[in-house]
């Protein structure tokens, strides 16, 4: 098993070095008549030193000697109604990438955030101005009043601040509850443990569906045959090994593609069982 998760994984990440040279960190996909292009932020070598309760070697069961990568994307997504931006990454690339499909800043109808860490809400603003002056900004109330009134993150006010009235915060459903659209064709899906708001959105058109499920893991060759390991960056470790286990198995089982927001390109692939995890197959 563990021999295929990472053979499966290393593709990906063989994908990365060549494609990403080819499509500048870009890959696109649709969602019924949903548009959606992964966009690579940064990618760098990844440290499965993260990981809480592992040592070296249980890690050489999984990660190559010769090491492996690391990324940090977004998603940019077109409906026939709007267009919208799932995180903001660092605030570098991803404004490059998305001129390259022919989308600038002031177009973007929403920006949908998983949660407030910096590598997510670094594209927000700029010297204290928006970086998208029309957009909207959607984030789960648990997260905003987590990082803004319990324990406030100078960042993450700043990010927001610029938006003022343009904040909207909502309660995302659970996977076992009925789910309400956010957005024509998109729902929020409560994915707490990372952080205490942490958020997947669920995108479905024409009966095809995505799950855009931001920071459920952080090392893909570990978290994905072993999902109960957790990160050091988790606020929660418990809470997001569950959300991590609930993600891939309602994706195994209903045959809806992940992506995420720190697996190497193309960061879109199908969830698969194999025997207490989980192997991912990068979406071609």
């Amino acid at each position: 098993m563990k021999r295929k998760i990472i053979l499966g994984l290393l593709f990906g990440m063989i994908a990365a070095g060549s494609f990403a040279a080819e499509t500048d960190g870009i890959f696109s996909c649709k969602v019924g008549k949903i548009e959606v292009s992964m966009l690579v932020e940064t990618q760098r070598e990844g440290n499965a030193g993260i990981l809480v309760g592992v040592d070296e070697i249980f890690l050489k069961q999984y990660i190559p000697a010769s090491g492996f990568m690391h990324s940090t994307n977004t998603f940019l997504i077109k409906t026939p109604k709007n267009i919208i931006l799932v995180d903001t990454g660092f605030g570098g690339a991803v404004f490059e990438k998305m001129k390259k499909l022919g989308v600038e800043p002031d177009k973007i109808d929403a920006v949908l955030l998983t949660h407030l860490h910096g590598d997510h809400i670094g594209g927000l603003q700029k010297d204290g101005k928006a970086l998208f002056s029309k957009a909207k900004v959607y984030l789960s109330s648990k997260e905003r009043d987590y990082f803004t009134k319990i324990q406030v993150n100078a960042g993450a006010v700043a990010a927001l601040a610029p938006y003022g009235a343009r904040v909207v915060t909502f309660e995302p459903g659970a996977f076992d509850s009925k789910l309400k659209e956010l957005l024509p064709g998109i729902t929020p899906i409560a994915t707490y443990g990372h952080t205490p708001g942490h958020t997947a959105y669920l995108l479905e058109d024409s009966k095809e569906k995505l799950i855009i499920a931001g920071d459920f893991l952080h090392v893909a060759l570990v978290q994905f045959p072993v999902p109960d390991v957790s990160a050091t960056y988790d606020v929660d470790p418990k809470a997001a090994a569950v959300s991590r286990r609930q993600i891939m198995d309602y994706a195994a089982k209903n045959k809806i593609p992940v992506a995420g927001m720190h697996i190497v390109y193309p960061a879109i692939g199908m969830v698969e069982a194999d025997g207490n995890g989980y192997r991912f197959v990068p979406k071609q």
